[in-house]
């Protein structure tokens, strides 16, 4: 299917970039690889189309950027396809789940589809895919605003955040898009975790007015503390309490960094292998009696809940084996919503 075109070198004036925005930004990456540009070039050619019109960009934004930032005029570059659409499809069919997001793929799909006119059946014949994989990203595009997509794309707003957290609110409780929208104006680029995100957003949709105007206003840091404050805080609760409550949260909020943060590439030095390697040797060494332990105490939990009434102020019913492990899979899927436009 791909035109067998050598890599050329190319001038960086020539490249059209209509591609930019359909790619998530990510200003670490970019910054670790301005470093190794400076220092070995570019190493890997960048890839688009050739039209009539000129050279399209597909992928390499960000060693497009580093070019340009360093001045660099020329760049190696070469063509997946003579045609538009059709290049589009084998960069799709090229990427994989760490190089593509499926918001990044929800994109170029709803590209292929709106200007192109191809189907979902036939974009899955292209890439080999289910038509429920296709159908699952053309959706996606239709409940995201401008606005939306624009934040998320610039690396102001995590993908992640959007993927697991928000849309779970438009699912459930019918929330519209202009209402996310609100929330995501008001929390963008303020550098925020994707764990503050989501304390913020059940804030925002299921707290008081206050809560929601204190957050519109941009007073976050304000909004974060009252919720902290009140997560784990009640009255009910004795201080030995509050305190496991306490350990708790950080584990949870521990764990899931960990898994996300695994999965990176950017580890390189011998000391930091050596160092991490003493700490997770005496982590696994207590894999197994903490797994036990927290079982056990998960099943007291729920065996004291049986027994209880409902506590006055709660958040809904308890979450179960299965919700943990949803939890625990959107953890594991946090490097591929945040990916990369390399």
């Amino acid at each position: 299917m791909t035109d067998q075109i050598m890599t050329e070198q190319v001038e960086v004036s020539s490249l059209d970039l209509r591609y930019q925005g359909y790619r998530l930004r990510n200003r670490h990456d970019e910054k670790r690889l301005l470093a190794s540009v400076l220092e070995n070039g570019i190493r890997e050619p960048l890839q688009g189309v050739n039209t009539n019109s000129g050279r399209i960009l597909l992928n390499g934004f960000k060693r497009y950027r580093c070019a340009k930032k360093l001045g660099l005029s020329i760049v190696p570059y070469f063509s997946l396809s003579n045609d538009e659409a059709v290049g589009i499809l084998e960069f799709l069919r090229m990427a994989n789940s760490k190089s593509l997001t499926i918001l990044e793929q929800a994109k170029l799909i709803d590209e292929l589809q709106a200007v192109h006119g191809l189907g979902n059946a036939e974009i899955a014949g292209v890439l080999e895919k289910s038509k429920a994989w296709v159908s699952v990203r053309a959706g996606m595009i239709g409940l995201m605003t401008p606005t939306i997509i624009e934040k998320i794309m610039s690396g102001d707003f995590p993908a992640y955040s959007y993927l697991y957290t928000l849309r779970q609110f438009m699912r459930i409780n019918t929330i519209r898009k202009e209402e996310v929208e609100a929330f995501v104006r008001s929390v963008a680029g303020k550098g925020l975790s994707t764990r503050d995100i989501d304390r913020l957003a059940h804030g925002y949709f299921k707290g008081s007015l206050e809560l929601r105007q204190q957050i519109t206003a941009g007073n976050a840091a304000w909004a974060l503390g009252q919720l902290k404050q009140s997560s784990l805080a009640t009255p009910q609760c004795s201080q030995v309490e509050q305190s496991m409550l306490q350990d708790l949260d950080t584990v949870q909020k521990t764990m899931c960094q960990i898994i996300a943060k695994s999965q990176h590439n950017h580890y390189q030095s011998a000391a930091f292998y050596v160092q991490a390697n003493l700490l997770m040797s005496g982590i696994l060494n207590q894999v197994d009696s903490f797994s036990k332990a927290v079982k056990d105490f998960y099943d007291r939990s729920r065996q004291a809940q049986s027994d209880l009434p409902p506590a006055s102020g709660g958040h809904g019913v308890p979450r179960d084996y299965a919700s943990v492990t949803r939890e625990q899979e959107h953890c594991q899927d946090y490097h591929c919503a945040t990916g990369s436009d390399a």
